[in-house]
């Protein structure tokens, strides 16, 4: 499933996606509601921005919103900031790199399992999590 990180960064954007076009939060608001600590979600908000995710304001009036419309943000997207998006670098086998070209005997079956624990994450959208799309 999800890293502790991954599922507090999905709640945080979920938050910032409800008030999607209503302006900026700022982080103690999204910490109160989502139950993430504050601290740790400083950080998290930070890497949402650095990847494109999120925006953010300084100052008094300042705050995060979304860059991505919800309807045009995969979950995948968040959950990648922080989870591999692909760990199969190392061959379930041995100890040597994953390669296709020569595959192992589990590498079809461990591929497939992959990509159908994947598909709900790159096709589902945030906007689809809150029901609006």
């Amino acid at each position: 499933m999800l890293s502790q990180t991954a599922d507090y960064a999905l709640r945080a954007t979920l938050y910032l996606a409800r008030h999607h076009g209503g302006g900026r939060v700022c982080a103690d608001e999204v910490a109160d509601a989502t139950g993430v600590p504050r601290s740790y979600l400083n950080k998290i908000l930070n890497t949402l921005v650095r990847a494109g995710v999120a925006s953010s304001t300084r100052g008094p009036t300042g705050g995060f919103t979304l860059s991505v419309a919800p309807d045009a943000l995969p979950v995948a997207r968040v959950v990648d900031c922080f989870d591999a998006a692909d760990s199969r670098d190392q061959c379930l086998m041995g100890a040597r790199p994953c390669n296709p070209a020569e595959p192992c005997v589990a590498h079809r079956r461990w591929s497939a399992l992959h990509s159908a624990r994947r598909a709900p994450l790159l096709d589902t959208t945030i906007a689809d999590l809150l029901g609006t799309h």
